[in-house]
């Protein structure tokens, strides 16, 4: 069953299999580097759990949860 950034909890990682969102926010999302198969580790959530602290690609990007659940996620593959 597929998941969302939203559903990670602090100290989780996934890996992105795709960024939704309509036309500018999709683009905006990719821009940040939000692509398919990168790696994101959820760091923190503010006290009332909005927004979200992910990192990637070695550095911090805040989101509101709102947009995170546009971003659907898969586990990452066993070593």
């Amino acid at each position: 069953m597929p998941y969302t950034l939203a559903d990670l909890k602090p100290g989780q990682s996934a890996v992105v299999s795709a960024v939704g969102g309509e036309d500018a926010l999709h683009r905006h999302l990719l821009d940040m580097g939000l692509t398919p198969g990168v790696k994101v580790l959820l760091q923190k959530t503010a006290p009332m759990g909005d927004p979200v602290e992910i990192h990637l690609r070695g550095y911090a990007l805040t989101l509101r949860l709102e947009d995170a659940r546009k971003i659907t996620l898969a586990d990452e593959p066993k070593a």
